[in-house]
């Protein structure tokens, strides 16, 4: 069968026909549907006829009757977070994660699970918790990918060394082929028919034709139907990349989790010491050995001295017992490490793993922000080999002028990396495949296996002979036929592969820079490339998160991969591509694109939270600076876009406007015609503005102190028409630190609000007003009580004013208030409050400006307990705006509404955005507080304020 779209004797209206008429899931062949299933986290692009979305066993079956009746292939997806291609394809793509999540059965007693493919892995994972049990296998990508996926890969982890791949731990398998019948796989039955007479007649090349290494991937596992295994045609299957069939269900063993754990991270001289250690760690039967060199962490966070790092975790009965494994692989290494740390704080441990973790986005950025590519992502050799090999591997990336980040699972020796390819070039493209064959060489060498986890996908298939021979794979040829005859599950890979260098995901993208608003600056200036960061490893993609996470709400509110920030990177992508083969080609002006940004909240928590730093937020109001230009636009941008303006000419009839604000049918007139969702109330314009309030308590700017003594604040629209009451309180604060406190000056506005609606041009001319009207005053440090503007201040502002360095000057002066503090007033003491907190950090903060003064304020206050993470759900305009309620509110049910409805009586709830107190207060019907206006209470209240030792670090 032809790998296009070729259709039998029909055309793909007959096939759509066909799949709604038997198909009870979703059946989506428009551009936004294709365009978000192009790629997966690989280097390659494929473009489906369309994506099913199946509901249960019997749609999948008929989804497979249909295709096959119409000759139109099949990709299977789950999280799509493959590495080599293989979740790409030019047929009908099935989406597993949408609707089979079911978790059938688990029985503790037996220590198995059933569960649907589209069961991601923490999920089930947190399901046999409560029974002392896991599932062993655990990649990186554990938050968001499938059991399904795992089984089409054969999926390893960081915990293979003790409990081994996906398919160590499969016990049996229900597959759909293609043309919809159904076969249950488990050891001792059979498969399909004709698979034991081909075991039978080969069975000499079965037993040698195959390396003994932990980390074996590549190709079909036929060793698994000896006799002498089984036969075992469940772990034949896995690892068969969606070729053979689909995984309706699964039945899994599970494995004894260990109730407490120890992470034992010892440092050596360099990664070659650290790959020679790790086969002697594993007679202590650690339940990990993962390593990883300097070049790939970018902050030391706590590791201990050396240039790389092994790190051993352990379990134990009890935390004395784990610590006292961790000490022993300790004792042991102690003769080659140069430096060891033993960690029993789970936030430590999960601070280490999140740089391991990470590593997957982290290293397509070199230090120097260049790109690097997956493609040989990781190979395996057999432990003993891997020093050896990782000395050959660096020589051969500097005789190709290539460099690369080696990580991964030293202890089975599986090596990850992301190379420098130049994907872009012809010449690039040939010495990506001349680095590849050498690769595949070296390996072979070693006695390795191409692939070690994510499978081979086109990035190796190509080059299986050079592993296992040409008979070998020949074998792997008719294993396949026997499963699918007619070709038609996911055609070019494995099997009949297409090249390694074809279907290049780079190959559609612009030649040249296109032209652009920002000055993306971690990018070279070019949009082209700041979309490329999206690699697909698909964090954005969490469902659950803890802690001070904030990506991606909409994603969490609406499960859609359209609105992921992958999802969203996806079509720009395809938008970028445009005529030269892209999805979608009306550029700019695209309704699909425009659609799934309409509920990005451009909270820019991808900015910090993605490991390669994918900023929506930027490109959101990028596309709509283009995609609106020269056209009439939403009255919400309008309303909300333009709000300093409206607010200052506002201020003089604050008192009449609040009252007809309260008169509901004018309210209501008032929201259609500015585009507010209705379900929306008006927030309460302050009768006196700050700066007012601010001149007039000091005799209209006459100051007394000297210039050491002046502090600078910065008068935000919101805290000077909205709330000027966290202005007040931070004078107050200010001055007990022995400040005055004058206002940065009149009329100024970081464009925060233009920039959120993409008006870009009258953002940069707001901008360049406001660096005009600061003067004299720029360098001087700034408190910004707004996070929301600090934000902007920081980022937006030097970015869309890249060529004028008072921008820069600007962006560099912003501190917040508790920044400020512990930069300019050290040994100032804060009034002891000893309470409870609870609220939002937000969005802009975590993402940009970071909350760790904030943190150390609060425990000096005596202020105890954590933020919510996420997003409040209101941010700025996008909570305001009609149609927008619905996702709003589920963003605030994500985490801060259950925090705070879950907080003891007596507790404070903090929020220092206006956006956050706004929606707890529509919301949750609470009163939230800036940190400022609590710090001022107490010092009203009579707790003594304690007078600055000196007068600081420096002018203010």
């Amino acid at each position: 069968m032809a790998s296009g779209n070729a259709l039998n004797g029909g055309t793909p209206d007959a096939l759509v026909r066909e799949l709604r008429a038997s198909v009870g899931g979703e059946v989506a062949f428009d551009a936004t549907a294709r365009a978000l299933t192009t790629m997966d986290a690989s280097n390659y692009r494929r473009v489906p006829l369309g994506v099913v979305t199946p509901r249960d066993a019997d749609d999948v079956a008929a989804t497979l009757a249909a295709c096959r009746a119409h000759g139109v292939p099949v990709v299977p997806r789950g999280g799509g977070t493959s590495i080599a291609g293989q979740a790409t394809g030019t047929g009908v793509v099935l989406d597993l994660t949408r609707h089979l999540r079911s978790i059938v059965e688990l029985d503790p007693a037996s220590r198995t699970a059933v569960v649907q493919p589209g069961v991601v892995l923490d999920d089930l994972r947190a399901a046999a918790a409560p029974h002392g049990l896991t599932f062993g296998p655990d990649p990186s990508t554990h938050s968001r990918c499938t059991i399904g996926g795992m089984i089409g890969n054969n999926s390893c982890g960081s915990h293979s060394v003790a409990w081994g791949t996906t398919a160590d731990n499969v016990h049996a398998l229900t597959v759909a082929r293609y043309g919809g019948d159904t076969l249950r796989l488990e050891r001792g039955t059979e498969g399909p028919a004709g698979l034991r007479e081909l075991v039978a007649g080969h069975l000499a090349l079965l037993r040698t034709g195959f390396p003994g290494l932990p980390r074996r991937i590549s190709g079909y596992a036929l060793d698994a139907l000896l006799p002498e295994n089984g036969p075992d045609p469940a772990r034949a299957f896995c690892g068969s990349e969606g070729t053979l069939g689909v995984v309706t269900e699964a039945t899994l063993r599970l494995v004894e989790a260990p109730a407490a754990r120890a992470l034992a991270v010892l440092g050596y001289a360099d990664e070659s010491a650290a790959a020679e250690a790790a086969p002697g760690l594993l007679p202590f039967h650690p339940l990990t050995v993962e390593g990883m060199a300097a070049d790939l962490v970018r902050e030391p966070a706590g590791l201990p001295r050396g240039a790389a790092w092994l790190f051993a975790e352990t379990g134990g009965a009890t935390p004395a017992e784990a610590r006292a494994h961790a000490e022993r692989l300790v004792r042991a290494a102690s003769a080659d490490a140069v430096d060891a740390a033993v960690v029993t704080d789970p936030a430590g441990q999960r601070a280490l793993w999140r740089i391991r973790e990470d590593a997957a986005g982290t290293a397509t950025r070199m230090p120097d922000s260049s790109e690097a590519w997956p493609g040989w992502e990781d190979c395996a050799v057999p432990p003993a080999r891997l020093g050896p090999y990782l000395r050959d591997f660096r020589a051969l990336l500097t005789e190709h002028g290539l460099r690369g980040t080696p990580y991964g699972h030293f202890g089975d020796g599986c090596i990850h990396v992301r190379i420098d390819f130049d994907l872009l070039t012809g010449p690039g493209v040939a010495r990506f495949r001349r680095f590849s064959e050498d690769l595949a060489s070296l390996v072979v060498a070693h006695g390795g296996s191409l692939s070690g986890e994510h499978g081979d996908g086109q990035a190796r298939a190509e080059l299986l002979p050079r592993m296992y021979g040409d008979e070998l794979v020949a074998l792997f040829g008719r294993f396949k036929d026997l499963w699918d005859p007619d070709g038609g599950m996911n055609p070019g890979i494995l099997t009949r592969p297409a090249r390694l260098d074809e279907n290049l995901r780079f190959e559609v993208l612009p030649k040249k820079p296109v032209d652009v608003e920002f000055g993306y600056p971690h990018d070279g200036g070019d949009f082209s490339a700041a979309v490329r960061r999206c690699v697909g490893v698909a964090k954005c993609r969490t469902e659950q998160t803890s802690g001070p996470s904030v990506m991606c709400p909409s994603f969490r509110a609406t499960g859609e991969e359209a609105h992921s920030t992958r999802g969203r990177a996806r079509l720009l992508h395809e938008m970028l591509a445009g005529e030269a083969g892209g999805v979608i080609t009306d550029g700019w002006r695209s309704t699909e694109v425009r659609d799934a940004l309409d509920l990005c909240l451009s909270c820019k928590g991808c900015r910090s939270d993605c490991p390669v730093g994918v900023d929506m937020a930027t490109y959101k109001a990028e596309f709509l600076h283009h995609h609106y230009r020269g056209r009439l636009r939403p009255a919400a941008h309008y309303a909300m876009g333009w709000l300093p303006r409206w607010l200052r000419l506002a201020s003089p009839f604050a008192g009449a406007l609040n009252a007809l604000a309260r008169v509901r049918p004018l309210a209501a007139l008032a929201g259609r015609v500015s585009g507010i969702a209705p379900e929306r109330g008006i927030p309460v314009l302050a009768r006196e503005r700050f700066t007012r309030w601010l001149n007039r308590r000091w005799g209209k700017g006459t100051f007394i102190l000297s210039g050491d003594r002046i502090a600078t604040l910065w008068p935000d629209t919101f805290t000077e028409h909205l709330s000027p009451e966290v202005g007040r309180a931070a004078v107050r604060v200010l001055e007990a630190t022995g400040r005055q406190v004058l206002p940065a000056g009149r009329g100024l506005c970081c464009g925060l609000t233009y920039v959120s609606t993409g008006q870009l041009t009258r953002a940069r001319t707001v901008m360049r007003r406001t660096l005009e009207r600061l003067g004299g005053m720029l360098g001087t440090p700034v408190i910004v009580l707004e996070p929301s503007c600090a934000a902007t201040l920081r980022t937006d502002l030097p970015e869309l004013l890249p060529d004028d360095p008072r921008a820069a000057e600007l962006a560099a002066s912003v501190r917040t208030l508790a920044e400020y503090l512990e930069e300019y007033a050290p040994d100032w003491e804060p009034p002891r409050l000893d309470r409870q907190v609870t609220g939002q950090t937000h969005c802009h903060q975590h993402a940009v400006l970071g909350d760790a003064a904030d943190r150390r304020l609060r425990e000096r206050a005596g202020l105890s307990g954590e933020l919510a993470g996420g997003c409040c759900g209101l941010a700025g305009n996008f909570g305001f705006e009609r149609g927008h309620w619905e996702v709003s509110v589920a963003c605030a049910e994500d985490q801060l509404l259950p925090a705070v409805r879950q907080a003891p009586p007596g507790t404070e709830i903090l929020a220092d955005g206006f956006s956050c107190r706004t929606q707890l207060a529509q919301l949750g019907g609470v009163r939230a507080r800036h940190l400022a206006e609590v710090l001022a209470e107490g010092l009203d209240a009579g707790a003594p304020p304690q007078a600055p030792r000196s007068s600081g670090a420096g002018a203010a």
